[in-house]
């Protein structure tokens, strides 16, 4: 039951990523929350299988930060690739006139 609350958590934390970070408009509505959730849990689960309990705060702690922090880096990341591989994309229509090398 625990480890539904975890991924809860992750995936408000994910949802709240989409929405404070600029960029939003580059990946998908679902892709950060859904990366939110996993990461919560696949921790969630490591850490009781390191042996810690799960009633006390350090695991909440950790697990919540860890989610956080990967949908933060993943929102981050994505963003600035896809507007890095747009640029590329325009700058080789505009010269080519055709996408990819021919």
């Amino acid at each position: 039951m625990e480890l539904l609350f975890a991924a809860l958590g992750g995936a408000v934390l994910g949802l709240a990523a989409r929405y404070v970070l600029p960029g939003r408009t580059n990946h998908g509505a679902v892709l950060l929350p859904a990366i939110g959730t996993i990461v919560a849990m696949v921790v969630w689960v490591a850490l009781t299988w390191f042996g810690w309990a799960w009633d006390g705060g350090w695991i909440w702690w950790a697990t919540l930060i860890i989610a956080g922090g990967a949908s933060v880096a993943a929102g981050t990341t994505l963003s600035r690739s896809r507007v890095a591989g747009d640029a590329r994309m325009l700058h080789e229509l505009m010269r080519t006139g055709r996408p990819g090398r021919a």
